[in-house]
């Protein structure tokens, strides 16, 4: 059996125009393990940020975050608890 993990997903996106779509696109098939979500526009500094609470496989949120940190012009830090 695969280890569950709960945590939280941070996102940043520097330049928000096309890039936060391709944050969504790529959020969209990993919906099933957000069990929440917060976006802040920081206007002062054109960023976006993102805060996703998750509950799901290890695998699988690695897999997330490493879709997201492939994109331009976004980092993305995750901090996982073991069930």
């Amino acid at each position: 059996m695969e280890e569950r993990a709960v945590g939280v997903i941070a996102i940043i996106i520097r330049d928000r125009s096309e890039t936060a779509n391709l944050v969504n696109e790529t959020l969209a098939p990993f919906a099933d393990m957000i069990i929440g979500r917060m976006g802040l526009p920081y206007h002062e500094r054109n960023l976006n940020l993102i805060t996703l609470m998750v509950d799901a496989t290890t695998d699988r949120i690695g897999a997330l975050t490493g879709k997201i940190g492939m994109i331009d012009g976004v980092t993305v830090k995750s901090t996982l608890a073991k069930l």
